[in-house]
């Protein structure tokens, strides 16, 4: 965070958040490689965005080995197959966001930091030990910033860049403490009427 940036009320920063934030359903499709100090792995995925805030998350490894999916409301998983997916690949549910574009309001209670500096808008939430920062920035190279912090250290970050009409095109999430780093290239983007009701179900083997 900038030095010059003031505490303000959290509505002062709620249109830089909906202006994120998806107001229609949303599919996209990806190609995605995540890298640690032991191995390499990629594949390709999906999600399927309900607007405003669930998602179904789907990845696999080549030729579909290893499928993993998850269903997200706001920042809990309502299901996870298998159970610690997600944990292998995001370790906060608003960084996960974040790679599709999308900032959170502030929990309540959070305190609010705030600047604006040309077309970058930055702010953060911080709430006990936690701390949550963003910068959007739009312009000729619009993109989502998103920090997380849990006492001080760095949970992760991500990076999206985004089309002139806010989509994603690539996105990075980079956790230190492994360290790892997830990368995801947009291959396709589409805005369903609507999903079928088994999309939002587990479908255990």
């Amino acid at each position: 965070m900038p030095q010059a940036a003031q505490p303000v009320d959290p509505s002062r920063v709620t249109t830089w958040v909906d202006a994120t934030t998806p107001h229609e359903n949303r599919l996209y499709r990806f190609k995605w490689l995540f890298r640690d100090d032991r191995a390499s792995t990629g594949g390709h995925g999906s999600i399927r965005i309900a607007a405003p805030d669930s998602l179904r998350f789907d990845v696999m490894g080549p030729f579909g080995a290893n499928p993993s999916a998850a269903m997200v409301v706001g920042e809990s998983a309502a299901w996870v197959r298998p159970e610690d997916a997600l944990d292998k690949l995001v370790p906060d549910y608003a960084l996960m966001w974040a790679m599709f574009g999308v900032a959170r309001r502030a929990s309540p209670g959070a305190a609010v930091r705030a600047y604006t500096s040309g077309d970058t808008h930055i702010w953060q939430y911080a709430l006990g030990a936690d701390t949550l920062e963003y910068a959007r920035q739009a312009g000729e190279d619009p993109r989502l910033i998103a920090v997380a912090r849990h006492a001080g250290d760095v949970v992760g970050r991500a990076e999206t860049r985004l089309s002139a009409g806010g989509l994603p095109v690539t996105a990075r999430l980079v956790v230190p403490s492994v360290p790892a780093r997830l990368d995801i290239t947009f291959v396709s983007s589409s805005v369903p009427q609507n999903f079928a009701p088994d999309v939002w179900r587990p479908h255990d083997p």
